[in-house]
């Protein structure tokens, strides 16, 4: 263990690195768009019926691309999560997932348009085995995508919707190769029925992979509830103990997948921020705030219940920034954990970089950590700015929303060029970036955890 601020990142995590190897996923994700076009452009190809047809036929194909890039996106791959973040990396999944159904629709559209005969009749009993396949492929990823962006509103429980989503994703990309190698047209010879027949070995890979020998892995090695603490604020922290080997290659700010008294294999797990840091010990805590989607039942966990864990993931770590004067943490509610994560590694180290730390909350009885975070500032440079939305009756501290005045009242002038790390309610860090950014902090010192995965 370090016990100052000088110590050198991991190689991985040292800035030129982490560009380098963004740099090279960018291009490997192009070049993985690209390649269904070049194989199936290159030889002998079918004459032209239309400029319409060649047109739809490559917006299935760039749909193919994307849409089998989204197991990938999806994997908990950390050579790939790595450089931006796990949380940046579902996001753009959840984009690239509608950029997907867009060109399928587009593709449906323009063979209904002009050149409806070829899709032949639409009831399934009387079609095209192939021609069928592809509109089921299309419903599939349809439901995916309408079920994930409005799951809350359309009321699915998380482990509904996970188990879902993924029998979903099955069934639509193994129709859409049906279609795809049955129509025939563009894959007629056998090179490009070898891309993707290797297209579908490699989804199948990933595939088993992930849902078959990474529960495999967290089976074998086991955690144990050792702790349940109320934290205030509702929020309650598990500290679990490894069984078996302890996290490695863990990072402040990092959050794991846990799953308590079920099977790694029953899809019945959360992603949750590691709220302590890797310098106090092998023990993980997870603080978490019952909010529905089974979070009500792991705050009334008791000490000795069996856990799993799988991770760690992300890049919301002040050990990206070991060059960093000083940093401004803002917080909003159960936001404060990754937070939090950092502050003990701070602490840990006894860093001597000063810190601001802006946590909101609504009211006083909603501040979690509350006793913790003023300890804090007897071991570390720390300023701590309470803002309360709704303030009791003779509140010393600050109300309302953090604006403009509010920061400026807080942010000492040279804090402009420190790392701003956000975590919290998307409307409250949106409105903070935006303040940020008009008092003159660039938006590479801004980085932001995305609250809510799904």
């Amino acid at each position: 263990m370090k016990d100052d601020h000088t110590a050198s990142p991991a190689p991985l995590d040292r800035p030129p690195l982490v560009r380098l190897h963004a740099t090279l996923l960018i291009v490997l994700g192009a070049a993985a768009l690209a390649l269904p076009f070049i194989v199936l452009m290159s030889g002998e190809r079918p004459p032209s019926i239309s400029f319409a047809w060649d047109f739809s036929v490559g917006l299935g194909f760039g749909a193919m691309a994307l849409a089998v890039m989204q197991f990938a996106l999806t994997g908990r791959l950390r050579w790939l999560t790595h450089p931006f973040g796990a949380d940046i990396v579902y996001l753009f999944h959840r984009y690239l997932s509608w950029a997907a159904v867009i060109l399928m629709l587009a593709h449906f559209a323009i063979f209904y348009i002009w050149h409806q005969p070829a899709l032949g009749v639409l009831n399934p009993l009387q079609a095209d085995w192939e021609l069928t396949a592809g509109r089921v492929s299309l419903g599939c990823f349809l439901a995916l995508v309408i079920t994930s962006q409005f799951r809350k509103p359309l009321r699915i429980s998380y482990d509904h919707w996970r188990a879902l989503h993924l029998v979903l994703a099955v069934v639509a990309l193994t129709a859409a190769v049906g279609h795809i190698l049955g129509v025939g047209r563009f894959t007629d010879d056998p090179a490009k029925r070898a891309l993707w027949l290797g297209v579908t070995l490699g989804w199948v890979l990933l595939l088993v992979w992930t849902r078959l020998c990474v529960p495999w892995r967290q089976s074998r090695n086991p955690w144990r509830v050792v702790a349940n603490r109320d934290e205030g604020g509702g929020v309650h922290t598990l500290e679990i103990a490894p069984e078996g080997r302890p996290l490695s290659n863990w990072k402040a700010g990092q959050f794991a997948w846990l799953a308590i008294d079920r099977s790694p294999f029953s899809l019945k797990e959360h992603p949750f921020t590691i709220s302590t840091a890797p310098d106090k010990g092998p023990n993980l805590a997870f603080s978490i705030k019952p909010v529905g989607d089974d979070t009500e039942r792991l705050v009334q966990t008791r000490p000795g219940a069996r856990a799993y864990i799988h991770g760690p993931f992300g890049a919301f770590s002040v050990d990206r920034a070991p060059q960093a004067g000083g940093f401004v943490m803002i917080a909003g509610g159960v936001g404060i954990t990754p937070i939090l994560s950092n502050l003990h590694a701070l602490q840990a180290r006894a860093d001597p970089r000063p810190v601001v730390v802006i946590y909101a909350n609504r009211g006083e009885d909603d501040i979690a950590f509350r006793a913790e975070l003023e300890a804090m500032r007897d071991t570390i440079e720390m300023t701590l700015v309470h803002v309360l939305e709704d303030p009791p009756e003779g509140w010393q501290g600050e109300s309302g929303l953090i604006d403009r005045a509010l920061l400026e009242r807080h942010l000492p002038p040279e804090s402009r060029d420190w790392p701003h790390m956000l975590c919290g309610p998307g409307p409250m860090v949106d409105a903070a970036q935006a303040t940020l950014r008009d008092l003159g902090v660039s938006a590479r010192h801004i980085d932001s955890e995305i609250f809510d995965l799904v």
